[in-house]
């Protein structure tokens, strides 16, 4: 009897310690036929990369994995399907579910992490239902031509942004110890929603794990590099070729005022903007406004380049590298998007960014207009 207790006492703790040294996944797949094959990738270095392949049976899979002091961000992804499910290992188990007529409502609990990444999800689906409401509510009041309306809804929308990114803020804030936190803050700087400041401010409050990931390492470059740009600091300076082939700097190019200008012959966007900034040019040019144009088009593209400068009648500086993204001076500005435009004084320093339409106008007009 003692010999039977030792053997089942030994299988119990063996049983722990390999429990111990493992987290499960398990879900159901509301939908899927059996057999349907389900992706589980790894994010590593911004590569997504296959760690496993799961299948679907009597509507549910699963599957182990050890332990691992990694941090990481992972994600499922269903055969024949576009859309991602996120989630984030923390070494216990977790529950996946996964609707076939609703991949974005599909989910991943397990782990303090995941919960909070599923609420801010929810939250940002209620803030997505209050814009697309408004944006149906809005055509309505055109095709009306309800000028009040417009003018109410308009406001709204700027309202509701303004409370989604203080939500988006304050859920960084609270997760300071989450990879998605991170990731977050890196969104919002690229679609500058916030400034460079702001996210400096947010990583000098990470808990040290997450602060010493390489994921942190790149968005320190990043916000590095934009305050270069940031405006009250000196436009860095640049040089490329001018569409004749010679080489110009943006400091032979310096006016009393002058605007850097990126754009490319195939952004709708810049070309819509351009007869706007042409129409200043000619209004304030000989007062002391200067542009210089950073194109992003690609080698390919020179001839439409040069082509676009002649049809939008864009007179002055131009430059290109023809790299497309890659282009040294928009990666110095932390350009992520174009039409994108600096403001600098004779001094070179940046005094305001991004200024389009009648906003731009009554800018250089409050600098160059009565002089």
């Amino acid at each position: 009897m003692r010999r039977l207790t030792t053997i089942l006492v030994t299988l119990v703790l063996i049983s722990c310690a390999s429990d111990s040294n493992t987290f499960y996944l398990e879900g159901t797949a509301e939908g899927f036929a059996d057999g349907t094959k389900i992706y589980v990738y790894e994010v590593d270095h911004n590569q997504p990369k296959v760690i496993d392949t799961l299948t679907v049976e009597n509507g549910s899979f699963s599957a182990s994995y050890p332990k691992s002091e990694a941090i990481t961000v992972n994600y499922l992804r269903v055969d024949n399907t576009n859309a991602s499910i996120v989630y984030f290992p923390e070494n216990e188990d977790m529950n996946a579910t996964i609707y076939k007529d609703s991949i974005n409502s599909s989910y991943i609990s397990g782990g303090k992490q995941n919960e909070a990444y599923r609420s801010f999800a929810q939250q940002i689906r209620s803030f997505n239902k209050r814009k697309q409401s408004s944006m149906e509510r809005f055509k309505q009041a055109r095709n009306e031509q309800d000028n009040v309306a417009i003018a109410t809804i308009q406001q709204e929308n700027a309202a509701l942004v303004t409370e989604e990114g203080e939500y988006k803020k304050q859920f960084a804030r609270e997760n300071s110890n989450s990879l998605f936190a991170v990731m977050l803050i890196s969104e919002m700087l690229t679609r500058k929603e916030i400034s460079a400041a702001e996210a400096s401010e947010f990583i000098d409050n990470l808990a040290p794990k997450i602060a010493a990931l390489p994921v942190t390492s790149d968005l320190k470059a990043v916000i590095a590099n934009a305050k270069k740009a940031d405006i009250g600091s000196k436009a860095p300076e640049f040089s490329a070729p001018t569409p004749s082939g010679e080489t110009l700097s943006l400091n032979e190019a310096l006016g009393k005022y002058t605007i850097i200008d990126f754009w490319a012959s195939w952004c709708k966007p810049c070309r819509m903007e351009n007869p706007n900034v042409v129409n200043v040019y000619n209004k304030y040019h000989d007062k002391g406004l200067n542009i210089i144009s950073v194109s992003l088009d690609k080698d390919s593209q020179k001839d439409r380049w040069i082509q676009a400068i002649k049809d939008d009648n864009m007179d002055w500086y131009h430059v290109s590298n023809l790299m497309f993204w890659n282009d040294p001076i928009a990666r110095t500005y932390n350009v992520r998007s174009i039409p994108a435009t600096f403001l600098l004084d004779e001094n070179g320093v940046i005094i305001d960014k991004n200024l389009r339409g009648p906003a731009l106008e009554a800018k250089i007009a409050s600098l160059l207009g009565d002089k």
